[in-house]
């Protein structure tokens, strides 16, 4: 049963209301916003506060000062820190882990790195089960507790995201979006961008039909004799604004690398290719 005292800070800490206070009530679950708005982070970069005594945080975000006391705050308000789960490592989902780990000294779960827990399919970390979703990253999982599933950059609050061409990326996220899509042990996703999904379900069909509405939309282009970067990302993702037409090249190669493996890739296209890249 919550604490009256606890459960009205938690309401304090979060900016919110709607669809975050139904979270907060009905899962315990509390979602901390950073101020990092970007056309990459969309609103900001959301940090998860799981349970109490102890408290789990999913993904503790950027290293900004009034997010990074706002989360101590929550830990503190929900009986201290039990562990420290990451979706994944880019830099805006982990760049306080450091300083959240010397106030708080507890193991910490991830894909790779040097963390106590090497996160694999099926894993166990506190009350989380981790799920296989790489694409946006080779070392992303999704984390599965108490009817909550957090999805990391796999699937956002609002859009589409970014697969990173490293090998299988592009087959292995739609595996893994598949393999979210028909469990049962979960009814929200909670993002690493954008505003809770309560209709969780739904937006695993829209991002399964979002990725092979892309892979037919790039493959009549192949057909019509289309074979070069730029042809293919206007005839692709003619939406897409001239900032974030580099993401839209990262996931073309995805896209292509996977009709490569299945060996239906026409001759002469040109692949995007990429001094540097975090995969």
């Amino acid at each position: 049963m919550s604490d009256p005292f606890l459960t009205d800070l938690d309401a304090k800490l979060t900016p919110e209301s709607g669809s975050d206070a139904d979270l907060l009530k009905d899962y315990d679950i509390l979602r901390l916003r950073a101020p990092n708005p970007s056309v990459f982070t969309l609103s900001g970069t959301n940090t998860w506060v799981v349970s109490r005594r102890p408290a789990w945080v999913v993904d503790p975000g950027p290293l900004i000062d009034s997010h990074f006391e706002r989360l101590c705050a929550a830990i503190d308000s929900r009986g201290g820190l039990g562990g420290i789960a990451l979706t994944h490592d880019h830099e805006d989902h982990t760049q306080a882990l450091s300083e959240l780990l010397a106030r708080y000294p507890v193991p910490v779960a991830a894909g790779r790195g040097e963390v106590e827990v090497r996160l694999r399919e099926g894993s166990r970390f506190g009350p989380f089960q981790s799920v296989e979703t790489s694409g946006h990253s080779i070392d992303h999982f999704a984390l599965i507790a108490d009817g909550a599933c957090f999805t990391g950059d796999a699937v956002l609050g609002e859009g589409s995201v970014y697969i990173a061409p490293h090998p299988g990326a592009m087959s292995d996220y739609m595996l893994a979006l598949t393999r979210l899509r028909i469990r049962d042990d979960f009814n929200v996703l909670c993002p690493g961008h954008g505003p809770i999904v309560w209709d969780a379900y739904e937006k695993l069909e829209e991002y399964i039909s979002h990725r092979l509405d892309r892979e037919h939309a790039l493959m009549y282009a192949l057909n019509k004799g289309l074979r070069t970067e730029s042809e293919l990302l206007d005839a692709v993702w003619p939406e897409v604004s001239e900032s974030m037409r580099p993401l839209a090249s990262v996931t073309l190669a995805a896209h292509l690398d996977k009709l490569y493996d299945e060996h239906v890739l026409p001759e002469g296209v040109q692949r995007p290719t990429f001094d540097s890249f975090d995969w």
